[in-house]
């Protein structure tokens, strides 16, 4: 109820605005024809005002009174696998992996790691972040697709330019009880934290990796401290990954949301690209840039984000006129 009263609040004080201007709008058109000259140049110097904030106060409202996605309010788990481009695909994973934090962490949300995959060189194979904060998903949920980044790798020596990518999925994060698992289901496996071979690895099992036998679809956790704690995040992933794909299902013939959302990390697959030579982030789904690349990978997303956000906005007021 508290949530749903947040979600309302600035709709209805906007209607409270609007009332108010509505008012001085009448009052300021009723002295416009005063027969006082200077008393009605004021008026109508009210009046041109008054219109155009009616005006933008009236599509805000519009805007606030669109169908919500039911997920907007949850938290997220963000999931990066490096695609096209080996070491340097791997490397801008981190970058991403890095901006994302960053991001949310600017915005007040808790960040965690669940699954990290490391290279040698810094790079991440896969990642997996849970990012905890009301209205995550709301602002992450256009960032499913293949990121492609365009520059001079450290380790290119000619100065030629490289293109590589990465693939993002968003998932919302639901409660195990709101999808139904089987456990017969489930093949859960136990192992040591921190890989094979290295020389950090726990001498207790306490990773977990689960299979869910019917879709194949596989996660593991070994960041939190007792396999009781991974095995609870990992049921947690688990059960988004599932009702991610059951969502993407009942609106596509798509079978798996993750897929739809990853692709084949193809370089010709892309939803946004990271060109560094030129400072320049092309949004191809809006087909706009911006110039301030450095700032974006620090976490300086919002803008971006909130473009997309509103072209969404924009389709969805389209296809109520339309």
């Amino acid at each position: 109820m508290a949530a749903r009263h947040a979600e309302l609040r600035p709709a209805v004080e906007r209607i409270r605005s609007r009332r108010e201007l509505v008012k001085a709008k009448a009052d300021a058109e009723a002295l416009s024809g005063a027969g006082d000259p200077e008393l009605a140049a004021l008026a109508r110097e009210e009046l041109a005002a008054i219109v155009p904030r009616l005006k933008e106060l009236g599509e805000a409202l519009r805007r606030d009174l669109l169908p919500q996605d039911p997920d907007s309010s949850k938290s997220v788990y963000l999931e990066l696998r490096a695609g096209a481009g080996g070491d340097e695909s791997a490397l801008f994973a981190a970058e991403l992996l890095r901006m994302y934090s960053r991001f949310a962490e600017g915005r007040g949300w808790k960040v965690s790691v669940i699954e990290l995959s490391k290279t040698g060189l810094k790079g991440v194979k896969q990642g997996v972040l849970a990012i905890e904060g009301s209205g995550a998903y709301g602002w992450l949920r256009f960032e499913g697709g293949v990121h492609r980044v365009q520059r001079v790798p450290a380790t290119e020596a000619s100065g030629r330019i490289h293109t590589s990518t990465v693939t993002v999925a968003i998932m919302a994060e639901v409660e195990e009880e709101e999808i139904k698992i089987d456990p017969k289901d489930l093949r859960v496996d136990t192992f040591r934290a921190g890989g094979a071979g290295g020389q950090n690895v726990n001498k207790v099992e306490t990773a977990i990796r689960i299979t869910h036998i019917p879709s194949g679809v596989v996660v593991a956790c070994q960041e939190e401290r007792s396999q009781g704690q991974n095995r609870l995040r990992a049921m947690s992933v688990l059960a988004s990954r599932l009702a991610a794909a059951s969502k993407e299902k009942a609106f596509s013939a798509q079978a798996e949301a993750r897929r739809v959302q990853v692709g084949t990390g193809d370089r010709s697959e892309k939803i946004r690209t990271y060109n560094f030579p030129q400072n320049r982030l092309t949004e191809h789904r809006l087909e706009e840039s911006w110039h301030n690349l450095p700032l974006i990978m620090e976490g300086e997303l919002g803008t971006v984000l909130e473009a997309l956000r509103r072209a969404e906005e924009d389709r969805l007021l389209g296809g109520e006129t339309g």
